[in-house]
């Protein structure tokens, strides 16, 4: 059953290009992609917002403990790491990874030990990929269509995927980092979009609250879906952005929503708070 829950929605910023990847800095900054736009973006405490680095195509994106940032750029088929000063650096991962060709890196998680999951965005084909701290290289999960966002459980012992033209959040268990304890399970399957387009419906990305409730970005649904442990619904957010990409927590009761109104834009920026 779905609770009635109160939010406090409140556009940060409107921005010509649709946006993604949100994070958030340990002083508070907070960062997003712009995709067609070419740019990472840093929005201050002030909600100043200023241009940070440039990549082709930058989507998904995390900091590491050190303070670097991975990007993924879907034009480059790479994962690109930047300076905590958004100076490029280096590729992690450039057109293949496990000798397998990459086409279209989305978005990305790395586990407390700073082994790093990502999303190859491919319909059918698409795959999860692991990059482990020691240079090992392992597909995690094919024939999915179209991985998108990712996230890993507080213990680190099951991957949740986003597979977007499923309409749904695939399970992963792992018995090891980088290796999948069997094949992926169904954790739920989302709502439909009553217009019935395949591009109404679309999960994005996803984020783990520290309670174990799963936050979806649900693309064209115009809203955040909140999902438990077992995968039941709990609750929808609706985010006043028709086309919803991304979400991070800023704190417990805070979220930071991409996205936008269009492709390639226009984009938003918002800030959601709530009580669970």
């Amino acid at each position: 059953m779905i609770e009635n829950r109160s939010f406090i929605v409140e556009k940060i910023a409107d921005l010509p290009f649709y946006t993604e990847g949100p994070v958030t800095d340990k002083i508070g900054n907070i960062f997003c992609t712009t995709l067609s736009g070419g740019s990472i973006l840093k929005i201050n405490s002030r909600n100043e917002i200023s241009e940070w680095a440039k990549s082709a195509c930058p989507n998904g994106q995390i900091i590491l403990p050190g303070g670097d940032h991975l990007i993924c750029d879907s034009m480059l088929a790479s994962v690109r790491r930047f300076s905590s000063k958004g100076e490029f650096l280096k590729n992690e991962i450039e057109k293949y990874c496990a000798d397998f060709p990459v086409y279209s890196p989305n978005d990305l998680i790395a586990d407390k030990s700073g082994n790093l999951y990502f999303t190859d965005s491919v319909r059918d084909k698409g795959k999860v990929f692991f990059l482990g701290i020691n240079g090992d290289q392992k597909i995690v999960a094919t024939d999915i269509d179209y991985p998108n966002g990712l996230v890993l459980s507080a213990a680190g012992d099951s991957l949740y995927v986003a597979e977007s033209y499923k309409n749904r959040i695939l399970k992963i268990k792992l018995k090891a980092p980088g290796s999948a304890d069997g094949t992926a399970d169904v954790l739920v399957n989302l709502p439909s979009n009553p217009l019935g387009t395949e591009t109404g419906n679309l999960p994005d990305g996803l984020a783990m609250h520290n309670n174990g409730e799963l936050f979806v970005a649900h693309y064209g649904m115009q809203a955040v879906q909140v999902i438990s442990n077992t995968g039941k619904l709990i609750f929808s957010i609706d985010t006043n952005m028709s086309l919803t990409s991304n979400i991070c927590f800023l704190d417990d009761q805070t979220i930071i929503v991409t996205g936008g109104f269009g492709e390639p834009g226009p984009g938003g920026l918002y800030k959601i708070s709530f009580n669970l």
